[in-house]
């Protein structure tokens, strides 16, 4: 049966790191606002709550396989996509090591895994997709305040900022060298929220918050240049 003129016009997110949490629900929100969605799961054996979501959507959300910390991956993902013009690409990605754990006492090998996932990874799949990525679209990812230098008045969690700062650098590198487009770059703090990273004690809940995330996006396209904005749409120090 052929798709309705609705479905033929109906924008597309593409969000990384979609099987749980708040990729989960940023991929429902969109669901809801009648986009269409991909979402990635990184385990091509374990069924995931957007398996589920992909199971309500009247074929409006496609689950694709995507260990972002497997670079080897990007170009069969990039090939099965090529036929879809992406309006809003997003990377959700996080990790995390002993948060009491002074910077030099940190292992190498845990500060290769944070560094890795949370900043050298998401940047690896922004450049590998980005042409996927509408003229006039959104390409973003999820930072932290926790990667603001200026804000950083308590220490703690040393690796974990210095990793969400990296990505920051790494994504306004990337806007700079993109010259004369017209696409939004959008790094997201969300807040402190009740997630698996988050932990039991966050004060913001994932229902609460998710909305506010997707609003932020939304109010960015058709904004060329780069921002670094929390869940009311205010600008976070770098």
């Amino acid at each position: 049966m052929s798709s309705t003129g609705t479905e033929q016009h109906s924008p597309t997110a593409l969000v990384v790191g979609a099987s749980r949490g708040l990729g989960h629900a940023m991929a429902a929100e969109f669901l809801d606002r009648g986009w269409n969605v991909v979402g990635t799961v990184r385990d091509t054996t374990a069924r995931t709550p957007l398996h589920d979501l992909a199971d309500r959507a009247d074929g409006r959300v496609t689950v694709e396989h995507l260990d972002i910390n497997d670079p080897g991956l990007l170009p069969a993902l990039h090939e099965r996509l090529a036929h879809r013009r992406l309006d809003v690409l997003f990377v959700n990605a996080g990790t995390t090591n002993n948060e009491r754990t002074p910077i030099g006492a940190v292992a190498t090998a845990d500060f290769i895994d944070v560094m890795v996932t949370n900043a050298l990874s998401p940047m690896r799949v922004i450049e590998a997709l980005e042409d996927l990525v509408s003229p006039a679209g959104l390409i973003g990812a999820m930072s932290s305040g926790q990667g603001s230098i200026t804000n950083n008045t308590t220490g703690q969690r040393e690796v974990y900022r210095g990793s969400k700062a990296a990505l920051n650098m790494f994504l306004r590198s990337f806007a700079a060298r993109q010259g004369e487009t017209r696409r939004a770059f959008v790094l997201l703090a969300p807040g402190w929220i009740r997630t698996a990273l988050g932990g039991p004690d966050a004060p913001f809940t994932v229902e609460e918050s998710v909305p506010l995330l997707v609003d932020v996006l939304l109010s960015r396209l058709g904004t060329p240049g780069l921002a670094y904005l929390d869940r009311f749409g205010q600008t976070v120090p770098w």
